[in-house]
């Protein structure tokens, strides 16, 4: 997701995964960390905190740039001490420096603030260094000229322009929907990469990629409460960093993650395809800039709901998006109101339905799972992703013993969007089969090892259990065709220095 807009001020809490996954290739270990206590009542975000955060992101979900440029909108809050945000480290250049990168399903390009920049930050109230990329301090650095084809498959893609001013420079320009933006140019150089071939970890391997070099940060980019040190996009255009490492033989054309449910946070996001016997799949929608499935009905206990397939058609405002950017999930407006009345009349009888600041609530004594239906979100394909109450419910807070839990869809007025953010895509396997074009889902324990699937030079597909996984042993000489690079990004969960009430 791009750059959240507003921050807070958090501390790092060390919640380290079990390492990470390897099949018949060259997996690339990263650390993936998290900034957000998922619920209400152990210190997250208020519910309409969590609502506007999402609201600005989704400004850009909606709108048609002029200029072509298609994104993601930028992730953010109005509340400047308080954020949820992604981020993994990164290494760059030669010498290799480490970068902090906020990690975005919504864009394509991975960008880090450049030494040159005017306007970005030089620290973080998220407690983490800031480094600015000196393109002239890396050997193997190189600027990308406008003739060259990577800048041609961004210009297609409009992440990338070049100016008729005759320097020849491949440039970018990336306005959000807040009023933020950052521009810069894009250079080449060496991304480091923790890897294993085989069944041995093996250090110091790299690929070269294209990232960009901002030299401009305006707006919310530029304060320092949330800081990071750019944006590693994870789209399916030709700069995306998946894109780069697939053209280039280097890994798959794939991108998979696993996130934990419970407040302590965690999960893995690896370059390659978590393999899993329950997984089911919905193919894509063709020719859209965002992770869009046809969704065709939602059904409570069993009982589909009575709206109009047509609602969750795909246009210009309407569709289905998966966004592990967006914290809540959204529905269309026209499918919000039988949701709500859907799940209301399947509760128990022993759970008293009120209705708190214009939010539908429920108090109970009893545990969720034994009173709330399930919801089936059915997509095209035959493809039904499940959704337990712990997946739709946000805690509040409780009365007098009572536990409040609230309805944690949202709808955005007047739009036919639905997004499936965080709340949805937890305590899941979900895999972005990008050269497939369908996204495949397992509900799956995130805290558990998981295997990854290729296809070696043999065409043979090889799976290992990263929990099984000799970190020490040597490199087997084994020659591949295809090495499969699994970035496995691991995340810890970072405790908000302040709390809010739900409402």
């Amino acid at each position: 997701m791009p750059p959240s807009i507003a921050a807070g001020f958090w501390i790092l809490s060390a919640l380290i995964l079990q390492a990470a996954v390897v099949v018949c290739g060259f997996p690339a270990a990263l650390t993936l960390e998290r900034a957000f206590p998922r619920t209400i009542h152990e210190g997250g975000l208020g519910l309409s905190q969590l609502r506007e955060r999402d609201r600005v992101r989704h400004r850009r979900f909606l709108q048609s740039s002029s200029s072509g440029v298609v994104d993601f909108p930028v992730e953010g809050t109005y509340d400047p001490f308080l954020v949820g945000l992604y981020f993994t480290r990164v290494q760059l250049g030669s010498p290799s420096q480490e970068f902090y990168v906020q990690i975005d399903s919504g864009s394509d390009v991975l960008w880090i603030g450049c030494n040159s920049c005017s306007g970005c930050p030089t620290s973080s109230g998220l407690k983490i260094p800031i480094n600015l990329f000196n393109p002239s301090g890396s050997s193997t650095a190189a600027p990308v000229s406008c003739s060259d084809k990577r800048c041609t498959a961004g210009l297609q893609s409009s992440d990338s322009v070049c100016s008729s001013n005759g320097n020849n420079q491949c440039s970018y320009t990336f306005q959000y929907g807040d009023g933020s933006g950052t521009s810069g140019y894009y250079v080449s150089d060496v991304m480091h990469l923790d890897t294993v071939v085989g069944n041995s970890l093996v250090s110091n391997s790299s690929a070269t990629v294209v990232f960009g070099c901002s030299t401009s940060a305006t707006g919310d980019l530029t304060k320092t409460d949330r800081a990071v040190d750019g944006i590693f996009g994870f789209g399916q255009q030709g700069l995306s960093i998946v894109t780069q490492l697939y053209s280039q033989g280097v890994s798959p054309n794939a991108f998979s993650h696993c996130l934990i449910g419970s407040t302590s946070g965690g999960g893995i996001l690896v370059l390659g395809e978590i393999v899993e016997p329950n997984m089911v799949y919905s193919p894509l929608v063709a020719s859209q800039p965002h992770y869009n499935l046809n969704l065709e009905s939602i059904a409570v206990n069993g009982q589909t709901l009575a709206i109009a397939s047509s609602v969750f058609a795909t246009s210009s405002n309407g569709g289905t998006i998966v966004d592990s950017g967006t914290t809540l999930a959204y529905l269309a407006e026209d499918a919000f109101g039988p949701f709500v009345n859907g799940i209301t009349s399947a509760v128990s009888s022993s759970v008293n339905p009120v209705v708190s600041s214009g939010t539908q609530c429920y108090v109970t004594t009893s545990n969720i799972s034994e009173v709330f239906p399930t919801v089936s979100l059915n997509f095209a394909g035959g493809a039904s992703m499940i959704l337990y109450p712990e997946e739709y419910l946000l805690q509040q807070n409780s009365i007098a013993g009572a536990a409040v839990w609230c309805i944690g869809f949202q709808k955005i007025d007047g739009q036919g969007i639905t997004i499936l953010g965080d709340l949805v895509l937890q305590n899941k396997i979900i895999v972005y089969d990008l050269a497939g074009q369908r996204i495949g889902w397992a509900n799956y324990d995130c805290s558990q090892a998981v295997n990854v699937s290729a296809s070696s030079g043999n065409g043979k597909s090889e799976y290992v259990n990263p929990g099984q996984f000799p970190p020490s042993s040597s490199p087997r000489n084994t020659p591949y065709n295809l090495i499969l690079i699994i970035v496995a990004l691991f995340l810890s969960n970072v405790s908000a220095l302040r709390s809010f009430s739900l409402l």
